[in-house]
């Protein structure tokens, strides 16, 4: 049986939550080559205290060790929320060829929402985008981070 974008989101969506867990922004992405994972991260950069230091980034470093190549070509990137601006390029950088995310990010987004990094045409790469793949758990993953997040300083507040 071959496993399709669902399976592959849900094992990003667990990714995500261990983001979640460690008080991390949730964000989950995987990077799947011939059917298996070769890259597997969430959000760290509180953690590492480094900005660059996203889902997608993290994971296009282990794909890339893993094939022995910064061509990620026959990959597939599967992320929980929209790649912002630096992750697109990483993407379009390691020649991704499909980017499949859950929920789009209409403030900061880099691949359709706010810029279109991924398809813009003046780059040697374009990757085809496929969006809204569980989105309904990867959206409610986000906003329920935010909702604590936000009480918790409400909480906090004299």
């Amino acid at each position: 049986m071959e496993k399709g974008h669902a399976y592959f989101m849900q094992l990003a969506l667990r990714e995500a939550q261990r983001s979640a867990d460690a008080d991390e922004v949730p964000v989950g992405a995987i990077i799947v080559k011939d059917g298996t994972v070769i890259g597997r991260a969430h959000n760290q950069t509180e953690l590492l205290k480094d900005p660059t230091a996203h889902a997608e980034m993290i994971a296009i470093t282990q794909a890339a060790s893993a094939v022995g190549d910064w061509r990620l070509t026959d990959t597939i990137l599967y992320v929980t929320k929209e790649p912002c601006p630096m992750c697109a390029g990483a993407i379009v950088l390691a020649r991704i060829p499909l980017v499949v995310f859950g929920v789009a990010d209409p403030k900061r987004g880099g691949a359709v929402s706010v810029f279109n990094i991924l398809n813009h045409p003046q780059l040697n790469h374009r990757p085809e985008i496929l969006q809204g793949i569980l989105e309904e758990p990867c959206r409610d993953m986000l906003q329920n981070f935010f909702r604590k997040k936000r009480q918790s300083q409400k909480n906090d507040s004299p």
